[in-house]
């Protein structure tokens, strides 16, 4: 399986809210599209610290990351960022980068929006159970 890359859109959650409660104009709300890696090896959305600084988004706490070669490495994390894949949409937020690094498209977001992998048509697909709407387990 080759990689698969996603047009994805990003936009600063706060800004939605502000918007929302009348203190922005919409087209203030910090947005872009973005090619991202699909990465089924990675655990949450990585976002280049230039592009996270753009969005305007906030800092929030320190993680432990585990690259592909074993390094393990603190990097911040930020949010709320609102990510759109196709008609799907969820609040998540993500780990920042290096500068200009790729960005990568974990599992939380594809579990969440019930995404899968299609190696064949090189995209991400909605469960086929679940073609209009994510479908999620709760016990």
């Amino acid at each position: 399986m080759g990689d698969i890359y996603v047009e994805i859109e990003l936009e600063n959650y706060a800004d939605r809210v502000l918007c929302q409660r009348g203190f922005l104009t919409k087209e203030a709300i910090k947005s872009t599209k973005v090619k991202v890696l699909v990465d089924t090896g990675a655990v949450l959305l990585l976002l280049p610290e230039d592009l996270v600084n753009f969005l305007g988004l906030e800092r929030l706490d320190k993680v432990i990351v585990t690259y592909a070669d074993e390094r393990k490495e603190q990097r911040d994390t930020a949010g709320a960022v609102l990510v759109k894949v196709g008609n799907r949409s969820m609040i998540t937020h993500c780990i920042v980068g290096p500068p200009n690094c790729e960005p990568l498209l974990g599992q939380i977001i594809m579990e969440g929006l019930d995404l899968l992998v299609d190696p064949r048509g090189g995209k991400l697909v909605p469960r086929p159970e679940s073609p209009y709407l994510p479908s999620l387990k709760l016990k």
